[in-house]
């Protein structure tokens, strides 16, 4: 069954196109950090994000003989708008590594708000103090709320609010694909 939203959405981004920009990503990684992969972790943000760090993680090791950390973040419990706490964030959270001195780079799928990414960096410092943070999104659509920017962006793209992108990967939803749906403001 076809989502109806998905129906009229514009597709922009196919597999093939995800693939090359995360090749592109990992190689901007690999050259912004010289080559040094056993100083540097790749941490996805659930959901999403965490198979495309996955696959960076992947693709640094082929570029650079070397495996670099790979962790995943839970953000729930740390959103602004997440009022009650029923859990610990450790539960959901998966970093097998110190994060201490490390160059940490959080990868998402969608960098929208920001609020997402704020987050994200309270959560991995709960975990030690990372000697940076970088973020790398595969889709940047900017209207932020908060003073961010990504450092590694696979694509950009113009959006109204009202506007939602999906982005579908093919460990989670069968398929790689990045959806533009348009849907009208509403006042």
């Amino acid at each position: 069954m076809v989502d109806t939203d998905e129906a009229n959405a514009i597709v922009i981004m196919d597999a093939d196109q995800m693939a090359r920009v995360l090749r592109r990503m990992a190689h901007e990684v690999v050259e912004r950090h010289g080559g040094d992969a056993g100083k540097l972790a790749i941490v996805g943000i659930r959901t999403r994000g965490s198979p495309l760090a996955a696959r960076l993680v992947d693709l640094i090791e082929q570029v650079e003989g070397e495996r670099p950390a790979v962790g995943a973040v839970d953000v729930t419990f740390y959103r602004d708008d997440f009022r009650t706490r029923a859990k610990s964030p450790e539960e959901f959270t998966e970093l097998p590594f110190s994060v201490d001195d490390l160059n940490v780079v959080l990868v998402d799928d969608v960098f929208y708000t920001g609020r997402t990414v704020r987050a994200a960096i309270d959560a991995v410092m709960d975990f030690g103090r990372p000697k940076t943070i970088q973020l790398a999104v595969l889709i940047d659509r900017d209207h932020r709320e908060l003073p961010l920017k990504a450092d590694y962006v696979g694509k950009e793209v113009l959006t109204l609010t009202s506007d939602l992108i999906r982005v579908r990967v093919k460990e989670i939803d069968g398929e790689d694909r990045v959806l533009l749906i348009r849907r009208p403001e509403t006042p």
